[in-house]
């Protein structure tokens, strides 16, 4: 084991300060006025070669691969005073102390607030198993959000939290643990100061958690930070304010993409389509004419990956850059036949490729895939993991020439037949149980456990370059399933394969607030449910009702009773679920204004009451009201056969403030909780007096061509 028990000198080197402990060297660095990096060096292996970071004070392996989005700054201003006791970096903003017996780290804002605290003799260690550990020190009013992609209370004070992203097919989310994504990065906000701070841990290596749930009764309350490798690495970011810290963090890792208009319509999918044994083509055909005799807007349709099943010596094999052709006999004309309804197709690659797969040779051939581990032969030195199907290879995306050949093969199996939209999917490789195996990172090396979440990244980076050079005037539109810190500036991601259920429609709103507060704003969760038989009439309106404010807005399923989730499953119902989706039109001005803000300062679309109004600790809690934007109170019903809704109106910083019910204008005081009547076609909002929220006066067919609907639902 290493601990770090006692400190000794502090030195300037010029960029950064070096603090030596009995155990390891850490290094600090004022990257900005606001922002502090603490890396505590456990391998003495100083290599800079992040794939998240877009603002950086130092040379990176990354540097050409990022350059499109990276920014090089000097680091901030700070001055160092070294003692015995302890040493003091004092910048602009921002005073780290450093306790030289027993060894710590606090950190002060300019009004003399402590910001963090480490747990002296925990804060720094290695254990056995070489993992590293971080213990920083905790009220217990204390609340923590975001993590990423979490299931449950959006508050996750006293929670233990895996941070393993695989394939959670069916999963519940209330309770499972972990998802999809690998977001290591919280903001802690005090009930008592009213103030926040970001913590992001630069590490993509498997980690967990522990915001409270464990005592000791030799220190102090305390949360902890744990990795199976890499570095303690922490950017801590001030606030005050969340939203604050929300910009930083994401001048930190990026901003959210600028995505085409049509990635914020309707998007239809479903896995039964492109699963019928001939004629998938026709059908998805027919479901998009289908929208429009019903009087439903729709501007894409989700492809999933029954599009590429091919006979192999197996059987019938989902197989990336291959088309069946009896389901889709003439994928040219069938995209052309798509975008001539207005429609956006994202079809669904993978990086697992079958043992079976027609391409296996030749990618073999190109060097494009993992190397097994030094203990495990695999299959010709390569590693083999579980695949959809059977077992499978999986793609190494560092690797500059596996790079090159990816874009060509996206090129050649769907750009040329007009594809401008990718669905990268299962991305998470969990399935590969041999975790070392070995990973090219950028002529480095390392392995697949340590390197798995950048992978998503990298595949969407690449299908948007793929994009731009084949078609330089089209804006790219990648979806993804999985995502590390970063992500955002690539991807809309939505949270995986959910199951049917009440409790996922309550709780899914959570974990879109939760990505929100770690800047993926352009995020959401499959409306009705995906896994497990059709949704009952209510649950379906009450989803659909609560999905027309997602940023992703996807009706997808793949349901176990044989059933399609369609918005006109349910005769006596669709007229609620069109009147929904038509307001989601009509709301689509704002939608556009607020994901171009996204991309602007990194805002959320979606944000939870407590960011707009921090100083009310009555919304800490909140997980299922929520603001669109800053102006507009969504209070949706997800609760079976509720006939009253109670709202909390938060309390707002100016007394004067009042909250307007957006279809009758009643007025109401902030700081109440009122009670409103609702039936099964109600959507509760309220408007915040001075709001402006831009709506189409027009009846809005489809966003991408800009369609109207007529009496006689011919086009303008």
């Amino acid at each position: 084991m290493k601990v770090c028990y006692t400190g000794g000198a502090v030195k300037d080197c010029g960029s950064y300060y070096s603090v030596a402990t009995n155990a390891v060297e850490l290094r600090i660095w004022f990257l900005t006025d606001d922002i502090l990096r603490i890396r505590a060096g456990f391998d003495g292996d100083w290599d800079e070669a992040s794939y998240s970071l877009t603002m950086t004070a130092w040379e990176s392996r990354t540097d050409e691969l990022m350059k499109d989005c990276r920014k090089r700054v000097q680091s901030a201003a700070a001055a160092l005073t070294d003692g015995d006791r302890q040493a003091v970096i004092q910048g602009a903003r921002l005073k780290v102390v450093i306790e030289k017996a027993p060894f710590r780290i606090m950190v002060y804002d300019k009004d003399g607030s402590l910001l963090h605290a480490d747990i002296p003799d925990l804060a720094y260690r290695e254990d056995s198993n070489h993992r590293r550990i971080h213990a920083s020190q905790i009220e217990a009013d204390d609340c923590f959000y975001g993590f990423g992609e979490k299931s449950g209370e959006i508050n996750k004070a006293e929670k233990y939290m895996n941070m393993a992203p695989g394939d959670a097919m069916g999963y519940n989310a209330k309770e499972t643990d972990s998802l999809y994504k690998h977001i290591p990065f919280y903001i802690r906000l005090n009930r008592g100061t009213k103030q926040a701070v970001g913590y992001f841990y630069h590490n993509t290596a498997e980690c967990d958690f522990n915001m409270g749930r464990e005592k000791r009764n030799y220190w102090h309350r305390y949360s902890s930070y744990r990795t199976d490798a890499g570095d303690i690495d922490l950017f801590l970011i001030a606030g005050p304010s969340i939203r604050e810290i929300i910009e930083r963090y994401t001048d930190l890792t990026g901003k959210s993409v600028m995505l085409p208009k049509a990635a914020l319509g309707y998007l239809g999918s479903s896995m039964y389509y492109p699963e019928l044994p001939e004629n998938s083509d026709d059908a998805v055909l027919d479901f998009i004419d289908t929208t429009r005799e019903e009087g439903i807007p729709a501007d894409g349709f989700q492809l999933s990956s029954g599009y590429c099943a091919v006979e192999t010596a197996e059987g019938i094999k989902r197989c990336t850059f291959t088309w069946n052709h009896k389901r889709f006999k003439d994928p040219a004309d069938w995209f052309a036949q798509m975008e001539k309804r207005g429609i956006v197709v994202s079809p669904n690659i993978k990086p697992g490729m079958l043992l079976v797969h027609p391409l296996l040779n030749e990618m073999k051939e190109k060097g494009m895939f993992l190397p097994a581990s030094d203990d495990n032969a695999g299959l010709d030195g390569l590693a083999v993991g579980t695949w959809w199907g059977g077992p499978g290879l999986f793609v190494d995306y560092t690797k500059e020439s596996t790079r090159l050949h990816w874009k060509q093969y996206i090129k050649d199996a769907l750009l040329k037949y007009g594809c401008r939209s990718i669905w990268n999917d299962n991305c998470e490789y969990d399935s590969l149980v041999d975790k070392d195996a070995k990973v090219y990172f950028e002529g480095k090396g390392s392995t697949i456990g340590t390197m798995k979440p950048v992978m998503s990244n990298l595949m969407c980076q690449l299908s948007n370059e793929a994009i731009e050079e084949y078609d330089p005037d089209c804006r790219p539109f990648s979806v993804c399933r999985s995502g590390h810190a970063g992500i955002q500036r690539y991807a809309q991601v939505w949270a995986g394969d959910n199951l049917t259920h009440w409790d996922t429609l309550k709780y899914n709103i959570a974990t879109i607030l939760g990505m929100a507060l770690c800047g993926v704003s352009n995020h959401g969760c499959d409306i009705g449910g995906f896994f497990g038989p059709a949704p009952e009439g209510e649950l379906f309106v009450r989803w659909v009702q609560n999905g027309i404010f997602q940023p992703r807005f996807s009706i997808h399923s793949t349901n176990t009773d044989n059933t399609v989730t369609e918005p006109w499953m349910y005769s006596d119902k669709k007229q609620y679920i069109k009147d929904a989706i038509d307001f989601r039109y009509k709301l689509s001005p704002t939608l556009y204004s607020l994901m171009e803000r996204a991309h602007e300062n990194g805002l959320p679309i979606w944000q939870p009451t407590f960011s707009v109004f921090q100083n009310d600790p009555a919304t800490y809690d909140e997980g299922v009201d929520f603001m669109f934007g800053d102006s507009l109170l969504v209070a949706n019903v997800v609760e079976k056969g509720q006939t009253v809704r109670p709202v909390y109106l938060p309390v707002t910083e100016n007394k004067n403030e009042r909250f307007y019910d957006f279809y009758t204008r009643e007025e109401y005081a902030p700081g109440q909780t009122i009670e409103v009547p609702v039936d099964i076609a109600s959507i509760p909002l309220f408007v915040r007096s001075g709001a402006i929220l831009p709506m189409s006066g027009n009846k809005l067919h489809n966003l991408m061509t800009c369609l109207l609907y007529t009496s006689d639902a011919a086009d303008e």
